[in-house]
């Protein structure tokens, strides 16, 4: 019988690479491909080569394990979800109060990617809140954190006046970049922060670097700059847009002012380093101000845009940018899928291949 199993194993690594990188492709969950490098050592060099996972991770999205809140409570997803096994070990596993980091601050959850947490220093309730609050980056599995150093003297010195505060909201905000495909693949363990600041008459943003330790300037244009008209520049630059939804698409962060009317997105493009603002249009039609829009990726370098048209449709359409490019101009009806009547929907979130939406029942 032994025999048997060391012939077995011998004529599956006599197998050509491109065959079984094939082979690995076609398995149904990511756990399958951890559990099959595990076999032996042929195996385990091609299912950890870059060219691979890239391929394997383009046909399996990764697993939805749950929700944190801002206040570190996380909900695991449950059964009889597929992921619920793996969710419940994360939560068994994981310190999501951040009880590891040494600080006197209650932590707030402010971003989330790549496994990696962004986080904000609370203060009390009767402290006047500063002008930039302290941050740190840290792995809730591993229990690992990276406390940011403060926004440097010469940098904020740079920023003109705030914005007046609107329901409390900060006029800085910070937001983790999401890692690159190759990034992922390569098990790049560096990160970047964005700190975006809204004042009066325009918009900065400084962005912070794991690997150099230090902030710099990275975007900065006027409100009066950004191509808007007379009516949309009034409307929008008096809008908080750290109250608006972000959005994440092609290395570009997009805000939209759907829920106040306005038919135009912000956009802040990463793809250089000299980062830029930009509007854009969205597509035509009278989308629902209550429940929302996702700005995702649709492939071949467009955009999609997940949405309701009207308020009570619980019709979702899906449409797709015609151009490539981070500005799209002209829009196409892709699909439009019908949702159980007698709610009204919304929209919460979008994350690689998964969108999530809430249902709730109107109330008489």
């Amino acid at each position: 019988m032994e025999t048997s199993s060391k012939k077995m194993a011998s004529h599956l690594t006599d197998i050509p690479d491109h065959l079984l990188a094939e082979i690995f492709l076609r398995l149904p969950d990511p756990a399958d491909l951890a559990r099959a490098s595990a076999a032996c050592v042929t195996f385990r060099r091609l299912a950890t080569d870059g060219s691979f996972l890239r391929r394997f991770r383009r046909l399996h999205a990764p697993p939805i394990l749950g929700f944190l809140w801002a206040g570190g409570m996380f909900y695991p997803t449950l059964p009889p979800h597929p992921s619920a096994p793996a969710a419940h070990a994360l939560d068994l596993a994981a310190d999501f109060y951040f009880t590891f980091i040494p600080s006197h601050y209650r932590w707030t959850v402010q971003d989330i990617h790549d496994g990696r947490v962004l986080l904000e220093g609370d203060i009390e309730k009767d402290e006047r809140p500063p002008v930039f609050k302290d941050l740190a980056v840290c792995d809730p599995l591993h229990r690992r954190y990276v406390l940011l150093p403060p926004v440097p003297h010469d940098l904020a010195a740079s920023l003109e006046h705030p914005f007046p505060m609107v329901s409390e909201a900060p006029w800085c905000k910070a937001f983790l970049v999401p890692l690159g495909e190759e990034e992922v693949a390569s098990g790049e363990t560096t990160f970047r922060v964005i700190l975006m600041a809204n004042c009066k008459t325009s918009l900065a943003a400084f962005v912070f670097s794991s690997s150099t330790g230090q902030w710099e300037a990275a975007a900065s244009k006027g409100w009066s700059d950004l191509a808007l008209g007379k009516h949309d520049m009034a409307e929008m630059s008096w809008v908080h847009p750290f109250i608006l939804r972000r959005h994440y698409a092609y290395d570009c962060f997009y805000w939209d002012w759907v829920e106040f009317g306005r038919k135009k997105l912000l956009l802040l493009d990463t793809r250089s380093r000299k980062m830029e603002f930009s509007i854009a249009d969205l597509p035509p039609g009278e989308w629902s101000t209550k429940g929302g829009i996702a700005i995702v990726e649709a492939g071949e370098g467009k955009l999609g845009m997940f949405g309701f048209h009207g308020e009570t449709s619980s019709d979702l359409s899906y449409t797709i940018a015609r151009n490539k490019g981070k500005s799209p101009s002209q829009w196409q009806m892709e699909k439009t899928i019908s949702l159980d009547y007698g709610y009204r929907y919304f929209i919460r979130d979008a994350t690689q291949r998964y969108l999530a939406s809430q249902g709730e029942k109107p109330h008489l």
